[in-house]
């Protein structure tokens, strides 16, 4: 089995930083695409960012220039450095991976319990 860990979250003033961090755990073979989205209440899941396993990324428009993703390979996590932090970025930050298994088994998406992002105005 894996597991996502995620960790980071938490209560901030808007134009402040966050950084959240989330480690792939278990029975991997390799890591492919990771990202982050989120979702705030009453609203669907949103992409954030994704980072492909060469270090490829892509944001959503309402993050680019203030949310940079990266990632350690050797450690399976990826993480989110979030600045400039707004009222409207406040939900609930799922952290997602795409991990083979054994070398004989494609990629399955896993995802994190999620970490409660708040910014107050």
């Amino acid at each position: 089995q894996v597991q996502l860990v995620e960790s980071g979250g938490g209560l901030v003033q808007a134009g402040g930083s966050l950084r959240l961090s989330c480690a792939a755990s278990g029975r991997i073979f390799s890591v492919n695409d990771m990202g982050w989205y989120r979702q705030a209440p009453g609203k669907q899941r949103e992409l954030v960012a994704t980072i492909t396993s060469r270090n490829s990324t892509n944001y959503a428009d309402s993050v680019k220039g203030r949310f940079t993703i990266s990632r350690d390979n050797a450690k399976n996590t990826v993480y989110l450095q979030m600045n400039n932090l707004k009222p409207e970025d406040t939900a609930v930050y799922y952290c997602n991976a795409a991990v083979s298994r054994t070398i004989l088994l494609g990629p399955y998406d896993y995802w994190g319990q999620g970490t409660q992002v708040t910014v107050s105005s």
